[in-house]
């Protein structure tokens, strides 16, 4: 296919690994990391919140957050990550990805900051403006998510790109590591200067007024990595594929990619002007003949990353509670509230370090070996078969000498996820649709996802609430209890292997070869020698 190829995009398809290659996973990679962090720290402070803003007095039980206040606090940022990511993956497309790039982090930086203060000490101002702010980082975060994955695909080689694609995403893994280790550092440190009772020993001094600054210290201390980058991402050139495909400007593709490369690359005018007056490759999004070359495989990534999100999100958000049911974090009301943070922070990290990180970085290894298809289908498949192995036997798994048992299972899972659709869901999107359309279809893919991370953050407060209505936390009605909950998840995961059928093996192939840019170009220009020449075409 190499002849049927621009130059310049040859040039980067069959580039060896160069420096440029990981400058662009680092810079790709720490708005992950920051995403990452900025999604789940909200996780180890919400019980905190409950304890300095719902405290009842007289009450057995420490304060929690209301059921609608826990959610909006939890799930505001992924409406604006959704948000984000179809506005910013339709604005990569229209004004190009480098001009969009550095607005997301931006948006990040200020709202990390803006998270962590507030306007007001009543529960109700606080938790509005934790929430407002909430939203808008997630909106920036949103952002990040095509535009990252569609640059770094678009500046691989086609070797490794699959790789590249899946190192950007696995910074996710040291980005939720890194807020679980920030957050015992920051326990520790208040523990050991603001010591306080248990709350079952003195319910009020259980929680220190400095308690407060604990959770807006780990919130902020999100927008450090996203600042340290942005001057790396504004020196950044915009892709060839972008610049040759989309804005039709064949001599900045070629300088461009020439100082990336290092290496001459010519500037071909008249193919690109002949591949914008192919008419076959002039379709819209969502138009008849897109839905024909793409509409399935759109069916495919949004359907898959929406199933993984139900069942990654409903574990990672609600990991804590988990942990408590089965005894890892002792109950609530043995501990004071700094306490409490670090309990939950030190389990977060434990299950990051043992079986997110190393998941993610599996994917990386294997991702260009084995393929994107293997790989989601086997890990769909030991997220369905560990998810029933914790449901089916849940009783078994509670009581206390098996309870190491069931963190191991539970570990597996969050491996086989990582190591498995949660990275391919991510890299697939970027390399199978045409270069126009690819940062919208990719934001479209991952709001899906979102729109399946609401589901199970939402879903999962209320689903695993036991039916008992004693046993309920306060102000839920009964659920059906974490195993049915479980095997709720695991019926999610087995569509999940259904839906996959439907996704391309993108491993080994240009990205032109994948959208079908090349065939039609090929076609076309072959037409158009036919008809000045007169001549059969050449084979």
């Amino acid at each position: 296919m190499a002849g049927d190829q621009l130059n310049v995009l040859n040039a980067l398809d069959v580039a060896k690994t160069q420096w440029y290659h990981f400058t662009a996973i680092i810079i790709a990679g720490m708005g992950f990391f920051t995403d990452a962090y900025d999604l789940f720290c909200i996780s180890l402070v919400t019980k905190l919140l409950g304890r300095i803003y719902y405290h009842v007095d007289g009450s057995e039980k420490p304060g929690t957050l209301p059921p609608n206040v826990s959610a909006a606090v939890n799930g505001v940022a992924f409406c604006g990550t959704l948000a984000g990511q179809l506005f910013f993956g339709w604005l990569g497309d229209k004004l190009g990805r480098k001009k969009v790039y550095g607005m997301t982090l931006m948006v990040m930086v200020l709202c990390s900051i803006a998270s962590g203060l507030s306007f007001g000490s009543d529960p109700k101002t606080v938790m509005t403006t934790l929430c407002f702010f909430r939203f808008w980082l997630g909106f920036g975060i949103g952002g990040d998510y095509p535009l990252s994955a569609t640059i770094m695909s678009e500046y691989a080689n086609k070797k490794t790109r699959g790789a590249f694609i899946a190192a950007v995403f696995a910074m996710q893994g040291f980005g939720i590591l890194t807020g679980g280790i920030f957050a015992i550092i920051v326990a520790a440190a208040f523990e050991a200067k603001f010591p306080a009772p248990a709350y079952k020993v003195d319910a009020l001094a259980s929680t220190v007024p400095q308690a407060d600054y604990v959770w807006r210290i780990i919130l902020m201390v999100g927008a450090l990595p996203a600042a340290m980058t942005y001057y790396s991402r504004s020196k950044m050139p915009e892709t060839a594929r972008y610049t040759a495909l989309v804005a039709k400007d064949a001599k900045l593709a070629a300088s461009n990619m020439s100082k990336v490369l290092q290496m001459e690359v010519e500037a071909e005018h008249e193919r690109v002007e002949e591949i914008s007056r192919d008419k076959s490759n002039s379709f819209g999004l969502f138009s008849k003949e897109f839905m024909k070359r793409h509409g399935l495989h759109l069916l495919g990534t949004t359907s898959t990353w929406f199933l993984l999100d139900i069942a990654f999100y409903s574990q990672n958000l609600f990991q804590k509670d988990i942990f408590s049911a089965i005894g890892w974090i002792p109950p609530a009301q043995t501990m004071n509230a700094i306490q409490e943070v670090f309990k939950i922070a030190r389990a977060q990290t434990l299950i990051a370090l043992c079986s997110t990180v190393p998941g993610y970085w599996f994917t990386v290894a294997f991702i260009d070996v084995i393929g994107r298809f293997a790989i989601q289908m086997m890990g769909f498949f030991f997220m369905t078969v560990f998810m029933f192995a914790l449901a089916i036997p849940y009783d078994h798994w509670t009581h206390k000498e098996n309870r190491i048992g069931f963190v191991v299972m539970y570990s597996l899972t969050f491996f086989f996820a990582n190591f498995g659709p949660n990275a391919t869901t991510f890299v697939v999107p970027a390399e199978i649709f045409p270069a126009r359309f690819r940062s919208t279809c990719h934001g479209i893919s991952a709001a899906s996802g979102k729109l399946g991370a609401m589901v199970g953050a939402f879903g999962f407060l209320y689903l695993a609430q036991s039916p008992d209505k004693t046993k309920t936390e306060h102000g839920y009605p009964p659920g059906i209890g974490v195993k049915n909950s479980l095997i709720v998840l695991g019926v999610v995961n087995l569509l999940g292997m259904v839906f996959t059928l439907l996704v391309p093996e993108s491993k080994g192939k240009s990205l032109e070869e994948m959208s079908g840019e090349n065939e039609n170009n090929d076609e076309s220009s072959s037409n158009s020698n036919n008809n000045q020449n007169n001549t059969a075409p050449i084979a």
